[in-house]
């Protein structure tokens, strides 16, 4: 299984499969506009994650343009998962380096994924304990405003 074939984990530890993608492969070339539209990403960004080595090189057109495939959607729908738990680019785009090379460096990836996992779960027990700070100043407030319709 490579990168592109890891399943999205939903709700309670499920997998799902990877949304459709708008056209089939062989038949997969989109434009920056479409994949600007498709993933949310600007072109200025799409350019720069193509500069800095983060997305694999993109087909061009026989006038220049860029042309994106499937897989290329797939990757960038990785990075932008890799971009939510805060991991810094320098690492995405190591791990992009990683990936290129071949399986010789699945240990690396899978070593800098856990750092990553590592530092995710740590902010969320740090957003648990904010959270409960917030319910029990939400019931405080809640108990407040109750107390004189009681008198």
């Amino acid at each position: 299984m490579t990168v592109l074939e890891t399943p999205t984990a939903t709700g309670e530890g499920r997998v799902s499969a990877p949304p459709a993608h708008p056209r089939p492969d062989g038949q997969d070339q989109y434009t920056i506009g479409e994949v600007a539209d498709w993933t949310g990403l600007s072109a200025h960004t799409l350019r720069w994650y193509e500069r800095i080595g983060l997305t694999p090189h993109i087909d061009r057109s026989h006038t220049g343009q860029r042309r994106f495939s499937n897989r290329d959607l797939d990757w960038l729908a990785f990075v932008g998962k890799l971009r939510r738990t805060g991991m810094p680019v320098a690492d995405m785009v190591r791990y992009a380096e990683l990936a290129r090379e071949g399986d010789h460096t699945r240990e690396q990836r899978r070593e800098l994924l856990e750092s990553t996992r590592r530092d995710v779960r740590a902010r969320i027990a740090e957003l648990q304990g904010t959270l409960a700070v917030l319910d029990y100043k939400i019931d405080f407030y809640a108990g407040a405003r109750r107390a004189p319709e009681r008198a």
